[in-house]
């Protein structure tokens, strides 16, 4: 039997995981699956024959060792799915700039590299808005995310100063349908889309993760949500067995907010078929144990 590593952090106290209904449909096509903390640098990861990024929900804080664990694992035997060449090119916000450059629509973005209020504060102007979105180009789950008035931009920016002192980050618009419509999640592996979701905040927040209090509810999307995801997934950089992309409607169109390639919930229990439907990927990459 084959061995497959999903890779995870320490303590998912207070996560929602869902990867736990792989293990026995891939148990049934001959592979042993068990979660690996990426922080254990005693691990030797040429005991298993493929490493999955999984629920590494911490990487973010610790971005330069999880790299090298990244590279531990793939200067091993073991084959790293995503890709080391796909987890590096996501891992910064600015593979926003690339798929735009490709004529990717996405949410207008000003990047800057530490915080400065006037620069900041252009943002108000230049998308022609009320409230302001900022958050580190290296980030996951919300962490430092601000949603911000100019009042409140001013009242903040001794904080703001702090947490983004040459730190690269991103300022956009705060567009409105996050709460009026919410934020779609199409999955797709090997290529082949799986299912899709519609998550929407909590009265009064904006952040749609579930340990936000946000809920999901599994859609249908039309075909202006998949032809804008298709093309998208044709921006990669690399093949990838999973990839989440995520959109929002925007003047009158379909956007990316982002396109989740290292550790996105796919949310398994959402849709019946999409454990097999990984699974079928999964196999169609490594075979069979």
């Amino acid at each position: 039997m084959k061995r497959c590593a999903f890779l995870s952090t320490d303590n998912l106290e207070g996560y929602f995981v869902y990867d736990e209904l792989l293990y026995e449909p891939l148990k049934q096509q001959g592979w042993q699956v068990e979660a690996v903390s990426w922080h254990d640098e005693t691990v030797d990861w040429g005991c298993f024959d493929v490493v999955v990024v999984r629920s590494t929900w911490d990487y973010q804080q610790h971005a330069k060792a999880f790299m090298q664990c990244l590279q531990r694992i793939e200067d091993s035997s073991a084959i790293l799915a995503n890709s080391f060449r796909l987890l590096t090119w996501n891992i910064s916000k600015e593979y926003l700039k690339d798929i735009a450059s490709q004529g990717i629509g996405i949410v207008p973005t000003l990047w800057l590299d530490t915080f400065d209020l006037a620069q900041v504060s252009a943002g108000f102007e230049r998308f022609a808005c009320e409230r302001l979105v900022i958050k580190p180009c290296v980030s996951a789950n919300a962490d430092y995310t601000y949603m911000l008035n100019r009042e409140q931009l001013l009242g903040q920016s001794k904080n703001l100063s702090e947490v983004f002192n040459g730190r690269a980050f991103m300022v956009q618009p705060f567009i409105e349908a996050v709460v009026t419509q919410g934020e779609y999640s199409l999955f797709y592996f090997n290529g082949h889309f799986s299912h899709a979701i519609l998550k929407t905040p909590e009265q009064g927040d904006f952040r749609v993760q579930e340990e936000h209090g946000g809920s999901l509810q599994p859609v249908e999307p039309d075909e202006e949500m998949l032809t804008q995801a298709r093309h998208t997934m044709a921006s990669l950089p690399d093949d990838a067995l999973y990839a989440r992309i995520d959109l929002l409607r925007y003047q009158d169109e379909y956007v990316v907010i982002e396109i989740e390639l290292i550790e996105p919930s796919l949310y398994f229990n959402m849709d019946a078929n999409a454990p097999a439907n990984f699974v079928e990927a999964f196999v169609e990459s490594f075979g069979k144990g």
